[in-house]
């Protein structure tokens, strides 16, 4: 047996959890030389006859005049296995040779992670050496033990200072922003990789155009924020199944430092991305769709990868997802179900963007669910009165605007009407200024009393 046949054998082994759970490891062995053949392809789905394996099975296919094919096993019908596709379809015909690659499919972490770009697989693709050492973990791991998790007390200081005071967040918090295209959200990611105070930052760009990836990296993100940064990228020109294994790994990768007591500042760009890819995946292996032509098993992956950031017992992974809206609507299957996974979410409006606000977080509509336990009696009620001024002002907007509210006719919407651009001054911030914690809230607390 040669080097090459060595590694080839235990890369497909699969890495016993620390746990020595030897049941669980047992059960995904699987025997290597498993082979089959393609009879037909349907709707971009490989149908392979012979091939027993369990969904979740990465398995090659041996294009004649092609390099071989890797593709995902999705599901089966009467005897016969459903392969997703990882890479593009030519050159697959019947009859080609289809053996069994990896009883699921891995990734290796280690610090030599930091400041790199990977690939959906995890193999980088910056144009730097590639990652020698590191443990392997399962890109597709269950979540914590709900008992495992460690309660959310230490708020997370961001850098943004209308989120460290108006919806402040905590470490092992799941946020989700929630905007239409061209709002600033990648803007306000870039803002955020680079003030957060976390270990490490990962960063999943699922679906995203090629031409934003490097814009994304070198504008938003920046030197200082890259070197602290892993981002694994699928560009939207890439099949559904390398979209979703993306966001697999980027999770991988944050659980992996997680259990080495670090605290993870998760960003994924975007999961309403992440959802397109599952329907593609489920309407592909026959699955019927139901809430706006989506399939049911595309909110069942939603809630699985949201459980699996969060608390554990060793360290945090502090997990912020955008979701792409249309029209500012916030109602659609995807938002609405990812609302109720999170644990609070930010909502970026156009109108404010396009009046030239940025961040142009719509308050008013935004809420940490965990607010109240992370801070002190007396920010919450600078952070309460706040928003009552705030809410007066809308309330009333429509009246002050057309000018038909008389100054001095009342007396809190005077006071609201007061503090307008003061507030509006306060929640602007250039992108690449970062705001300290404690100046944040000073500042909100001279705002009330100005």
């Amino acid at each position: 047996m040669n080097l090459y046949e060595v590694e080839s054998i235990s890369a497909r082994l699969p890495v016993l959890p620390k746990s020595s759970d030897w049941n669980t490891a047992i059960r995904r062995m699987i025997p290597f030389k498993v082979q089959g053949r393609v009879c037909s392809l349907q709707g971009g789905v490989i149908i392979v006859e012979g091939l027993p394996l369990a969904v979740g099975s990465i398995a090659r296919v041996h294009r004649q005049g092609h390099s071989f094919l890797e593709a995902e096993v999705i599901g089966f019908d009467q005897g016969k296995t459903l392969l997703a596709a990882l890479d593009v379809l030519e050159g697959v015909r019947a009859g080609d040779c289809v053996e069994l690659l990896q009883s699921c499919r891995s990734v290796r972490v280690s610090d030599e992670l930091c400041g790199r770009v990977l690939d959906a697989t995890g193999i980088p693709i910056d144009g730097e050496n590639p990652i020698a050492v590191g443990r392997r973990v399962f890109c597709d791991a269950p979540p914590v033990s709900p008992l495992s998790r460690q309660p959310i007390r230490n708020a997370l200081p961001t850098g943004v200072r209308s989120i460290d005071t108006l919806m402040s967040l905590g470490q092992g918090q799941r946020v989700g922003i929630f905007s239409a295209a061209g709002v600033g959200k990648s803007t306000l990611l870039g803002m955020l990789a680079r003030g957060t105070q976390a270990d490490y930052v990962v960063i999943g760009l699922i679906g995203e155009r090629g031409r934003e990836v490097r814009d994304f990296l070198e504008n938003d993100l920046g030197p200082d924020g890259k070197a602290k940064s892993i981002t694994v990228v699928a560009t939207s020109d890439q099949p559904a199944p390398r979209r979703i294994l993306a966001a697999k790994t980027a999770t991988a990768i944050a659980e992996s430092l997680r259990d080495q007591g670090k605290s993870v500042l998760l960003l994924m760009d975007s999961l309403t991305r992440f959802a397109t890819a599952q329907r593609e995946i489920g309407l592909a292996a026959g699955e019927a769709p139901t809430t706006r032509g989506y399939p049911t098993s595309v909110f069942s992956s939603l809630s699985h990868l949201i459980e699996r950031a969060g608390n554990s017992s060793r360290g945090s992974i502090t997990a912020i997802y955008t979701i792409l809206v249309e029209a500012d609507d916030n109602n659609e299957p995807i938002s609405d179900a990812v609302r109720g996974f999170l644990d609070g979410h930010i909502v970026l409006s156009k109108s404010l963007a396009d009046s030239g606000r940025y961040p142009a977080i719509d308050v008013l509509r935004s809420l940490s669910r965990l607010q109240h336990q992370l801070l002190e009696p007396q920010q919450i009620s600078v952070v309460t009165e706040v928003r009552k001024w705030m809410a007066i002002y809308d309330e009333h907007r429509e009246l002050i605007q057309i000018g038909a509210y008389r100054s001095g006719s009342n007396a809190q919407i005077d006071r609201a009407i007061a503090l307008k651009p003061v507030i509006d001054a306060f929640l602007q911030q250039q992108r690449n200024q970062i705001v300290q914690w404690n100046d944040a809230w000073q500042e909100l607390s001279n705002l009330i009393r100005s």
